[in-house]
């Protein structure tokens, strides 16, 4: 007699090193995965975000949770469990996983069926790992009340770990997103003149990343001798400098980065003092490259900032960018984000994001800043975003 071998329920490609992942998931004691953030969903699967909850989360009495489910080293047996709306997305593309429900419409009821479904499935599920950060509380009840007796940890660093090193089609769309907002930001600056306002200049902006098909995040702005980075009814008057730093996302990943203009023409210190971050930027890029300790970069920028005669007043930061601002690889402990400095301690890996950035918040010239986007690779880093990185000229006067 013939015997056939039983094929895996699942014929779709697995879109991420679940071999990796179920080495993380090892090291870390979790026994199954159950993924709530839209970043980390959105990872899992693909690239899926639900098109209706792209950007809100609430829902009549309740809230839009998504849940991927992960057993360690079943990938047969991962599921997905989603609203309702979802099920359109569904029919013109499905997942991957093996099982997949659209039928939920809060965060309750969206553990209740993945739970029922982890029963079922005879997955060991006595260490459960969750974003605890992205678990609403009535949802990790709803979690407890099913499995009273195992162990929830949080599994924040086991996904951040798999995203760290970024696939050619991520680092296509980071590249994309970092293009597009220095071309948003350079068609901003040249259209306002003297008189705008830095609320008025932030609209413009987001306008022009949404026309380039860029969801429009945030832009911390500064006009003058000020040091408040939130939009306002403050004036950009002609000789006043403008820093302009925005967060451009492109199908979840974000263009993150800095430059600086001014209404008229820099005099000769503001043209030293955005020469010397430029020189910094450049050499704490130079050390970037696979195989380099993480801590070089901070080795470079920290050194330079220290022996510059404006000291007092700048800042050297470096942080991974992907689909979160400041994830992996982590650089440092005393940065704006905590957390501790893992990647400092190991050898940078090809395909990692480094946003790098050098702050001078003079007291008297105002806030003068470049951020840059380098990729690590075998040979060195690519940066993404190059232009608009000296004065640029504001436009003519507001009619």
């Amino acid at each position: 007699m013939t015997v056939i071998a039983k094929q895996p329920q699942h014929t779709q490609k697995i879109p991420f090193d679940n071999a990796l992942l179920d080495r993380l998931m090892d090291e870390a004691g979790i026994d199954v995965l159950l993924a709530t953030s839209k970043h980390n969903v959105q990872y899992l699967l693909g690239g899926h975000r639900a098109f209706f909850f792209d950007y809100m989360d609430a829902m009549g009495l309740s809230r839009y949770l998504p849940i991927v489910l992960y057993p360690k080293g079943a990938p047969e047996k991962a599921g997905f469990f989603g609203h309702r709306l979802e099920g359109f997305q569904r029919e013109n593309k499905p997942f991957w996983t093996p099982e997949t429900q659209t039928s939920a419409s809060g965060s309750v009821d969206v553990m209740q069926k993945a739970t029922d479904y982890l029963r079922k499935s005879g997955v060991n599920a006595r260490r459960i790992g969750v974003e605890m950060a992205f678990l609403p509380l009535d949802s990790g009840t709803a979690l407890r009340k099913a499995y009273p007796d195992s162990e929830l940890k949080d599994a924040l660093f086991v996904l951040e770990r798999l995203r760290a090193r970024k696939t050619p089609e991520e680092l296509a769309k980071l590249k994309i997103a970092s293009e597009r907002v220095i071309e948003s930001m350079q068609a901003t600056i040249a259209s306002h003149g003297p008189g705008t306002t830095t609320a008025e200049f932030t609209e413009t902006l987001r306008c022009e990343e949404t026309k380039r098909g860029l969801h429009f995040e945030y832009c911390l702005i500064t006009a003058g001798t000020s040091l408040n980075r939130a939009p306002s009814d403050q004036r950009w008057e002609k000789g006043e400098i403008l820093s302009v730093d925005s967060g451009g996302n492109y199908e979840g990943y974000i263009g993150d980065l800095c430059r600086m203009a001014i209404q008229g023409t820099p005099d000769a210190e503001l043209e030293d003092m955005l020469a010397e971050i430029e020189t910094n930027q450049r050499a704490a890029m130079k050390v970037i490259k696979a195989g380099a300790m993480g801590s070089e970069i901070y080795a470079i920028g920290e050194k330079l900032v220290g022996q510059s005669k404006h000291h007092n007043y700048m800042h050297f930061l470096a942080h991974g960018m992907g689909l979160v601002s400041h994830e992996a690889p982590r650089l440092t402990t005393s940065g704006p984000v905590p957390y501790d400095d893992y990647d400092a301690k190991r050898p940078l890996e090809s395909g990692m994001v480094v946003s790098v950035e050098t702050t001078l918040a003079h007291p008297k010239r105002g806030f003068i800043k470049l951020e840059d986007t380098a990729v690590v690779t075998d040979k060195g880093c690519d940066i993404y975003g190059e232009g608009a990185r000296g004065w640029n000229r504001g436009g003519t006067a507001v009619a």
